[in-house]
């Protein structure tokens, strides 16, 4: 029988329920889950082991890589630019990054970046960790790559190169590093813990990723093959070299590599804990310990309308029913359901998920440690037993 730690207050018991219930009927090795209801921490529960090498159980001050989830925070802190006049997502590119026109790329706005609609998820240029470290490299072999398909008119995931797209933009306009801009835009005046580029004292307590089990799962594994056979999503995963397309292999340039957690990779290594991830989204639509939100009603409203969805660009394979907005994704997808039309946030690759909602003033916090495969239900799971208590 799992031990769970932590709390739910009166009203959120179903949380509890549904998070101890992905211990007993799911896959999950280590796990946490905090949620806040009008500016008030009202779920805040981990429970399992952290790392299976050494049986560390997950404690109060675990932290995981959160993998995807990085673009959402990447994207609140362009909306809060964008609320500061530095931003124009509606503007081209070249408004504020000139050397990105080259090769077709003049017209491309500010929105399509954020949108996945640049043509740019893959590029031709082999990578080293060493480019990726020195950032400039990838921002030069982004300015030189001709786009996969006309910036605007489709769309596919940018599952890296968002990062350093959107990530560039925002450098430009603030004269921050990602790690610097959420730093000083989210995490320092919240009091919360979330790193582009993990501070050294702070990696003993990252959890320890697990591949996904060696379970029978055949349309895993015919997605797998699909997206294998397809250059430009192996190119847009491993970007020629510099890491591996699984994210977890073992080698020493995973995401489970200390040298990898230090890094600034936006779109993907983005390393937090559940409490701190809810306590970020709460503050973008609720008051928290006293501050205005984060975000006014005219960013939720935009932040939340539909830009790219459907089939996608036929050389990706987009998931079915995926909804972005500017940056997040939004209600409706069907195999992650999130509150209402009001709610905007990210996943991550192992499941984990953060999200805002303003009509119910919800921050949402969920981070494990266990790839799951075709059939992953526990980030659903939990959002459903929100719903419930909130009587939706």
């Amino acid at each position: 029988m799992i031990t769970v730690h932590g709390a739910a207050d009166d009203g959120f018991g179903p949380v509890a329920d549904a998070f101890r219930e992905n211990f007993t009927e799911d896959i999950e090795v280590g796990a946490a889950c905090a949620v806040y209801h009008r500016g008030r921490l009202v779920v805040d529960l981990y429970a399992g082991v952290a790392d299976a090498r050494t049986n560390r159980p997950w404690g109060p001050q675990t932290l995981a890589v959160v993998f995807s989830v990085g673009k959402g925070l990447m994207t609140l802190c362009a909306y809060l630019a964008h609320q500061r006049g530095l931003l124009d997502f509606d503007a081209p590119v070249v408004s504020v990054w000139p050397e990105f026109g080259a090769n077709g790329k003049e017209q491309t706005t500010i929105r399509d970046l954020f949108s996945h609609r640049a043509g740019l998820a893959a590029l031709d240029t082999d990578l080293t960790l060493d480019d990726l470290a020195e950032w400039t490299p990838v921002i030069r072999a982004i300015e030189e790559q001709k786009p996969l398909w006309q910036p605007g008119t489709d769309f596919a995931y940018h599952a890296l190169t968002f990062g350093w797209l959107t990530g560039e933009v925002l450098r430009r306009v603030t004269g921050l590093s990602p790690h610097d801009l959420l730093a000083e835009y989210l995490t320092t005046p919240l009091g919360a813990d979330a790193w582009i580029g993990l501070p050294a004292e702070d990696e003993p307590r990252v959890a320890f990723h697990l591949p996904r089990p060696e379970v029978d799962d055949p349309a895993y594994e015919q997605f797998v093959q699909l997206a294998m056979s397809m250059p430009a999503v192996i190119r847009a995963l491993n970007l020629g070299g510099a890491l591996p397309p699984t994210l977890i292999d073992g080698s020493d340039q995973d995401f489970n590599a200390p040298a990898v957690h230090a890094l600034q990779i936006p779109a993907a290594n983005a390393i937090t804990s559940a409490a701190s991830l809810a306590r970020i989204y709460a503050a973008a639509v609720s008051s928290v310990d006293g501050r205005p939100p984060l975000l006014s009603a005219e960013s939720v409203a935009d932040a939340t309308t539909l830009r790219s969805s459907g089939p996608g660009w036929p050389g990706a394979l987009t998931r079915p029913g995926i909804r972005f907005g500017t940056g997040f994704m939004i209600n409706g997808i069907p195999y992650l359901p999130l509150l209402s039309g009001s709610s905007f946030g990210h996943d991550g690759a192992s499941g984990s998920l953060g999200f805002a909602d303003a009509d119910a003033e919800i921050g949402f916090g969920y981070v494990n440690n266990r790839f799951a495969g075709s059939e992953d239900g526990r980030a659903s799971r939990l959002t459903a037993a929100v719903r419930r208590s909130l009587g939706q």
